[in-house]
């Protein structure tokens, strides 16, 4: 944790450039009036509350821990129950119950599965939480955990696909294009090597994935990655705009990403075999 230079006083890690919220105040008043804005307020405040990434963490926990209380193992869930709590039926779940795309995301295969994906949600998303508006970040994880799901069951339509992960690769994506496209005021420090640990785990999991475990979806993580670089590139320029232009950006983005992944849905429905 660094100190201002000016003060003294210690910086959170998230703090706009290099001085205190005090001294930069107090440095705007001999400036000019309306000089220093904080276009994203929620990065230098230690107390605010993450409260998105804590209600997909409590849902993720809850449904785990219904399963548990089913009689299955902790360990490793059967297909059955896995199926039971809202997995999907592989490419069956392109052409009916597509509501297994979503549910899906909130399932996960044994408690080392759910571990992971936890403390890779409540650290990055926690990130993302302060970076874009809530609603955003809501959806664009939602959005992300459906096209994991949709890619996972066409690449592997025989197989029940389950976990986070795929939402999670999307909040990843988002924070690529965030941190590198945005012109957020953060120091390039800290920038950097958020964007360094960012795109090691992403390298990571994909590496585990095709060389380590062959029970890790790398479609799932590909599709939610990918999908939320796409959102995030297009995001990420109006992260430091002001309410009103921001908010209508998200709307119109989040209308065409709709239509786009209804789009993909029927595209990929014929191409199942």
């Amino acid at each position: 944790m660094a100190n201002c230079p000016r003060c003294g006083s210690k910086l959170h890690f998230f703090s706009l450039r290099e001085n205190c919220a005090s001294c930069r105040a107090s440095m705007a008043r001999f400036v000019g009036q309306n000089t220093y804005a904080d276009p994203v307020p929620r990065l230098s405040d230690s107390d605010a509350k993450l409260y998105v990434t804590t209600g997909f963490l409590a849902i993720n926990i809850i449904v785990f821990i219904a399963m548990v209380f089913s009689g299955d193992s902790p360990l490793d869930p059967s297909g059955q129950t896995l199926l039971r709590f809202g997995g999907t039926k592989g490419g069956h779940s392109l052409f009916f119950e597509q509501w297994r795309l979503l549910t899906s995301t909130c399932v996960h295969g044994g408690i080392l599965h759910i571990a992971i994906n936890m403390w890779c949600l409540w650290d990055l998303g926690g990130l993302a939480e302060r970076i874009f508006d809530r609603w955003i970040y809501f959806l664009m994880y939602i959005f992300c955990g459906v096209a994991g799901s949709m890619a996972a069951s066409w690449w592997n339509p025989r197989s029940i696909t389950v976990g986070a992960s795929g939402a999670i690769f999307g909040i990843v994506g988002a924070l690529i294009t965030a941190l590198y496209f945005g012109k957020l005021p953060i120091d390039r420090h800290v920038v950097q090597g958020t964007l360094r640990s960012v795109l090691i785990f992403a390298g990571f999991s994909l590496f585990w994935g095709v060389a380590v475990s062959s029970n890790v979806s790398n479609a799932a993580h590909i599709g939610g990655l990918v999908t939320g670089l796409g959102l995030g590139v297009i995001l990420a320029p109006g992260l430091t705009w002001t309410d009103g232009k921001r908010q209508l950006l998200g709307l119109v983005v989040f209308v065409i990403a709709t239509t786009f992944l209804g789009g993909t849905l029927l595209y990929l429905r014929h191409l199942v075999p």
